[in-house]
């Protein structure tokens, strides 16, 4: 069932198992985050996170490791890695351009900072707007060739995602990021004290001296072997599109109904291994009331229809709050948010 603790109108400090958050006089669950995510992302949660965090398992203090196969934009991954919630992490996507931004991050920052201010610097000298368009179509051509410095792709791709059309991340069937110029004059281009703060906590190690994140890249299936019952999963795969011609491949990996029925039975599998689960996905209810692909699909699990604030649409006028889903291996009752 899903939970509802916005109900206090007077601005009030909380503390949800150990996140710090407050209510704010329109009864809106705001968390304390001090890290935001690099990319703009389509599917990003940062708007979830207070849905998420009031839904997560009452036990989750049994679990030590956090693990996210698709990590895309990684909000709930960085507000759970700073807030120090558990022993390690494991991130993964099969976008590996989106990876080795993540690897660079923690491997090469101070090489990252220097591309990306030439960047900027270069990109704001150019006078028109003519100039400028030239200037992104040069550095998309460069990111799809698949350069072999990965500092260079880091940095593209962050520059890419600040200057495209909506912010949208989108690879044609090649695998080409494809998306056209956005015709921004002087975008934002990146938060140096956010960057550095990521790539101190991918520096983070135990005490064997190993990074407490792993960062892989591959296909979700592929992280089974590292998955057990000390294992907190965290599913935010490519959503099931909830408006005609809406965005749902963002890579050359289409994710169609049959990988959501192969992702079903991933998550099938982990909770026979007592995992706890999370998973998160449009609610095709939205177009469709008698859409009931994801209700039978995860008839035997836990359904929450959540709301959500979605910001990537082609038509500005579509955006808003919507309703999402976030399915369950658990059941969290009211009494189950513990509140100080």
């Amino acid at each position: 069932m899903a939970m509802n603790v916005l109900r206090n109108p007077q601005p009030t400090n909380l503390v949800v198992w150990g996140f710090s958050c407050s209510i704010t006089t329109k009864g809106e669950l705001i968390m304390d985050n001090n890290i935001k995510p690099i990319l703009k992302w389509a599917g990003g949660k940062t708007q979830m996170i207070p849905q998420i965090i009031v839904n997560l398992p009452s036990d989750l203090d049994k679990y030590t490791t956090y693990i996210e196969p698709f990590i895309g934009g990684g909000a709930v991954f960085f507000y759970m890695v700073q807030k120090e919630y558990f022993d390690s992490y494991i991130i993964n996507d099969i976008n590996e351009k989106l990876v080795n931004l993540y690897i660079v991050l923690r491997d090469n920052y101070s090489e990252l900072l220097t591309k990306l201010e030439l960047l900027k610097n270069e990109y704001l000298s150019l006078e028109s707007l003519e100039e400028k368009e030239k200037y992104y179509y040069n550095i998309r051509t460069l990111y799809n060739e698949n350069n072999t410095d990965l500092v260079n792709m880091a940095g593209w791709i962050i520059f890419l995602n600040k200057t495209c059309f909506n912010g949208l991340y989108r690879e044609n069937l090649k695998g080409n990021f494809n998306v056209p110029f956005g015709k921004h004059n002087a975008p934002s281009f990146y938060d140096e004290q956010n960057l550095q703060n990521i790539s101190t906590l991918l520096n983070r190690k135990n005490d064997e001296g190993e990074f407490i994140v792993k960062i892989l890249s591959g296909t979700f299936e592929a992280l089974e072997k590292y998955i057990d019952d000390k294992s907190f999963v965290y599913l935010d795969p490519p959503y099931r599109p909830v408006t005609k011609g809406g965005f749902n491949s963002y890579n050359k990996s289409s994710f169609n109904d049959d990988m959501q029925v192969n992702l079903k039975e991933f998550f099938a599998r982990l909770d026979k291994k007592s995992a706890k689960l999370m998973l998160s996905n449009s609610d095709p209810k939205i177009l469709d009331t008698e859409d009931n692909f994801f209700d039978n699909l995860y008839a035997s699990f836990c359904i929450n229809r959540v709301s959500a604030k979605r910001m990537i649409n082609r038509d500005g006028k579509g955006r808003g709050s919507i309703s999402e889903l976030l399915i369950t291996n658990y059941t969290v009752s009211q009494k189950d948010i513990l509140v100080s």
